[in-house]
């Protein structure tokens, strides 16, 4: 139970990191486009593009080799073996419901058709 709080924590703190991103690129994208007017500006913006595009690729270096990190595996195979116990036990769930729902159905289906006769009943009286 603490490390699924823990992995839900470190989900939303990665989140909220590719939130930061995502503003970072919004609010450089917004200054690139003002300053692209200027002719000496673009020269610069372009060697800022060529810095940013290289830290992107350093980054996604850096995500594929900690996925493939020990600490990643195990991660991995945690978040692996959680969706099987959780498949399971859905199944599980499932099973045990099962009867209690066709008992229930049934019992729906037995009033339905008591209502059904008395409208029909109703219905004789009338003609």
């Amino acid at each position: 139970m603490a490390e699924d709080r823990e992995s839900k924590r470190a989900g939303e703190a990665w989140r909220e990191v590719g939130q930061q991103f995502s503003a970072l690129g919004d609010s450089l994208s917004q200054a690139f486009r003002t300053a692209w007017e200027d002719e000496r500006t673009r020269q610069q913006l372009d060697e800022v593009q060529k810095g940013l595009e290289s830290m992107a690729q350093q980054l996604g270096r850096a995500i594929d080799e900690a996925s493939h990190s020990p600490e990643g595996q195990r991660v991995r195979r945690e978040m692996e073996k959680a969706a099987q116990s959780a498949h399971v036990a859905g199944e599980q769930a499932w099973r045990d419901a099962k009867p209690h729902v066709v008992s229930a159905l049934r019992q729906i289906d037995l009033e339905l058709q008591k209502a059904i006769d008395r409208l029909e009943a109703m219905e004789q009286e009338d003609a």
